[in-house]
């Protein structure tokens, strides 16, 4: 009797199971933006457009599993720029976006899934320059660059700063090599990785302000179902080790 009631209890949970995953329609998927991004997300190609396969990086392996784990449908693509994505993923259900820095001031914004990886924010200046900066407030006499609506900038706005943005990172660079900014507000390990598709080394790390996390971003209409399927199946990647061995491999 003990075994029949064990036996019924656990086809219940099967059951109960099943009718969860069932709950959303057959035809139900998510649209995935993302940006260039390097290492955790970018076109094979180096181009401001990709689709699917044409994308990789850290992030982009990870969600990649997640999704297939989770038994979610997804479309993903690379558009440029930044701003335009995260307005989209703000307004429009069923969109997604990712690697978004966690804060705060987003948190009521979206719902969440990850942290899918970590970053610092860093300010640098050009190679051979030694401007000394001790806080964030004293940065603010300098010309400090950033990326339009990108985490940092919405940081350095916070604090009372008025970042020059630019409407892509790459573009930084040059400006800070030609005087046009003073210090760059950037992610790091990004910064340096994309200076060195610039041909530019030797960025001097004048001041770490932030410690962050990089998740998966979904519109606040996505189901609960969804979300939670997405979080157990990162949880579940992150124990196996697959979250480790896909950072290493790009780092």
């Amino acid at each position: 009797m003990l075994k029949l009631l064990k036996n019924g209890l656990l086809f219940g949970l099967i059951l109960g199971a099943c009718a969860a995953r069932a709950e959303l329609p057959a035809d139900y998927k998510i649209v995935l933006l993302t940006e260039n991004f390097p290492p955790f997300n970018m076109a094979v190609d180096d181009k401001n457009f990709a689709r699917d396969d044409g994308i990789d990086g850290i992030s982009a392996e990870i969600v990649r599993e997640m999704f297939k784990r989770a038994g979610i449908k997804y479309s993903l693509t690379l558009r440029f720029p930044w701003d335009r994505l995260y307005r989209l993923t703000l307004d429009k259900p069923n969109y997604g976006l990712f690697s978004t820095t966690f804060t705060a001031e987003r948190q009521p914004l979206f719902k969440w899934v990850g942290p899918i990886a970590k970053t610092g924010w860093v300010l640098l200046a050009a190679p051979g320059n030694n401007l000394s900066v001790g806080s964030l407030k004293e940065a603010g006499q300098y010309k400090v660059g950033a990326y339009k609506n990108d985490a940092v900038s919405q940081h350095l706005e916070s604090q009372g700063l008025a970042p020059i943005n630019a409407l892509r990172d790459q573009q930084n660079v040059q400006k800070l090599l030609k005087g046009q900014i003073d210090l760059w507000a950037t992610t790091d390990p990004v910064g340096r990785y994309l200076a060195k598709q610039e041909g530019v080394s030797g960025l001097t790390t004048v001041l770490r302000f932030n410690d962050a996390e990089l998740y998966l971003a979904l519109n606040k209409d996505t189901p609960d179902e969804v979300v939670q399927r997405l979080q157990k199946a990162l949880d579940e990647l992150r124990a196996e080790g697959f979250v480790d061995e896909m950072t290493n491999s790009y780092l």
